[in-house]
């Protein structure tokens, strides 16, 4: 009983220490994962702790369930439409920029430390992927609001590439283990099998848990339960028949995100925190299974390895992978960037301990030293980047906190709530004034700590706190009205898309005219939406821009694949028409 009151205990302290050590992220800029890998050194053998935990078995045991459950939560936060414009690049990068990545990083490997070729091409498979633990933890954290094809790439990407690397592993720890040195068609054949198995698997899984999600009576709080269960169970029925259980358990998720589902809102919110869980004990864990004085002995080699990774091997097949896609170069070395590595290739490098490889602690140790390096120097630099690289959009309003109302009535109705401040037009403003969307209604109007009886002539005033129902569809609008982001100036409104905002109908025969430059005859009946639409291979994005005519042109509001508005930023020397 004492042992395991000591085991609480220990395991408690370490939780609340991390949870507590997450505010310091933000202050120096360092990734709170790396936090957390930190905390589980400073807790293990070689740190003040001095808690020795070598059980590989129980750490890959963990570490995969809380990788599953970081998949689902990220296949439930991306969005459909991100495959309108991501899907074709990300599939490209999750396989053969692994490929690429893996290939490259081996070879430098084998030759650098004298291993055989198959061990370095090992190594290779265990680092190649771009880990979602890191990549939806840091673009979420730094609060990055990303152009949508970046994003959506970035994103999908990272939730997809963890089978190839996975395959890849396993298929090199059989082949060491085995004496084989020779790649067969079977290779192929297992690689379309995986990933063939896990997509049916994960839509099939995804679509049968909405069906049951909406079909049963249950409390609350146990749909997220209902949800995370059956998700881990597709996941787990996978594997067993030969799939990748984590492509399909992110399908899953994306699946249930993206389709009408009881009582969605509260789940994501439980479903971030079961995120976060297996995020900091999953970091934990791995901090304390590694033995930091065993990496001192390979840390030169294991730096330039993992420099090799970051600066040659992922741009190029970075590189590579896009070359068939409408990237601007500023956007395909964002992308390079962010090739994060996080505890996917920790867990990765477990695979040659189980097998009891030849030198399968040293391919642990590099591994760890790689996943240090890239947190530190890519997860630190992620907002830099993004910056540098103009990848950055101004960010939606949204209102401070959205609930279902559909376990109390029929319909997809949410409680939305908005403070107002003093950025908010509609401050001053009576209520029968306000311009809302139908079937919305605000249902309760706090000030201070009183609540108010609005009625059509009450006047909002600042500090104003309102409670709105609404549905989903009717968000922007409703956020337009009483939310306001608050931007870096570099990307307010403003500045980041012109002083001029043009309906993306206007002709550039009129905006010619009036802007003070001509157009050929052939193109003046052409719509400015239209003609920048082609421009970015018919999928543009918000924040898209070109320079034509002597001005900077900006992509200002989408609907699907249709350009809305268009911001203009005049030229130099350019004086604005009629004086304005």
């Amino acid at each position: 009983m004492d042992y395991i009151n000591t085991l609480f205990l220990i395991g408690a302290v370490l939780l609340c220490f991390s949870v507590l050590a997450s505010s310091l992220s933000s202050r120096l800029g360092i990734p709170l994962l790396l936090i957390f890998l930190i905390i589980g050194m400073l807790a293990g053998v070689d740190g003040i702790g001095r808690i020795q935990f070598e059980d590989a078995n129980t750490a890959f045991l963990i570490g995969s369930l809380a990788l599953a459950i970081i998949l689902l939560d990220g296949g439930m936060r991306t969005r459909v439409e991100n495959f309108r414009v991501g899907l074709w690049p990300a599939v490209s990068l999750a396989s053969f920029g692994v490929l690429i990545s893996a290939a490259l990083t081996g070879a430098l490997t084998a030759w650098l430390l004298e291993l055989h070729w198959l061990q370095g091409l090992l190594l290779g498979a265990i680092v190649g992927s771009t880990d979602a633990a890191a990549v939806f933890s840091l673009l979420q954290g730094k609060r990055l609001n990303l152009k949508q094809r970046v994003g959506a790439t970035l994103e999908i990407e990272s939730g997809s590439n963890d089978p190839m690397a996975i395959f890849l592993t396993i298929t090199l720890v059989e082949m060491l283990a085995s004496g084989q040195t020779s790649f067969n068609w079977s290779f192929a054949l297992l690689l379309i099998e995986q990933f063939g198995i896990g997509a049916l698997c994960g839509l099939a899984g995804g679509f049968a848990l909405v069906w049951l999600v909406n079909r049963v009576t249950l409390p609350a709080g146990l749909y997220p339960l209902l949800i995370t269960s059956g998700a881990i169970m597709v996941f787990a029925a996978t594997n067993k028949i030969g799939g990748s259980g984590f492509l399909a358990i992110y399908l899953t998720g994306l699946v249930l995100g993206n389709k009408r589902v009881r009582n969605l809102q509260n789940i994501l919110q439980v479903q971030d925190g079961m995120a976060w869980l297996s995020q900091i004990g999953m970091f934990l864990m791995l901090g304390l299974l590694v033995t930091p004085s065993e990496m001192v002995i390979i840390a030169l080699p294991a730096v330039l390895i993992a420099l090799f990774l970051i600066f040659i091997a992922r741009p190029i097949a970075v590189m590579i992978c896009l070359i068939p896609f409408v990237f601007s170069w500023r956007e395909r070395l964002f992308i390079a960037w962010v090739g994060l590595r996080g505890a996917v290739p920790i867990i990765l490098a477990i695979f040659p301990l189980l097998a009891g490889l030849e030198q399968a602690q040293l391919l642990f140790n590099l591994a760890f030293v790689v996943v240090l390096v890239s947190l530190l120097l890519q997860g630190s630099s992620l907002p830099l980047a993004a910056r540098l690289c103009k990848v950055e959009i101004p960010p939606q309003p949204e209102p401070l906190q959205r609930t279902s109302l559909d376990t109390a009535i029929e319909g997809d109705f949410e409680l939305l709530i908005y403070q107002l401040d003093n950025a908010n037009w509609c401050v001053g403003v009576a209520l029968r004034d306000l311009k809302m969307p139908d079937d919305t209604r605000i249902a309760a109007l706090f000030r201070g700590n009183h609540l108010l009886h609005p009625t059509g002539s009450t006047q909002l005033a600042l500090g104003d706190v309102l409670c709105v129902v609404g549905r989903p569809r009717d968000l922007p609008a409703l956020s337009k009205l009483f939310s306001k982001a608050q931007p870096p100036r570099y990307l307010e409104n403003r500045s980041f898309f012109g002083d001029f905002i043009l309906e993306g109908e206007a002709t550039l025969g009129d905006v010619g005219k009036f802007y003070g430059f001509a157009v050929p005859e052939d193109m003046r009946e052409q719509s400015l939406a239209a003609f920048f639409s082609r421009q970015f291979g018919g999928h543009p994005v918000v924040g898209d821009q070109i320079e034509w005519e002597g001005h900077t042109w900006v992509v200002a509001a989408m609907d699907n694949d249709w350009i809305l508005k268009v911001g203009l930023k005049l030229g130099a020397g350019t004086s604005p028409p009629f004086g304005f």
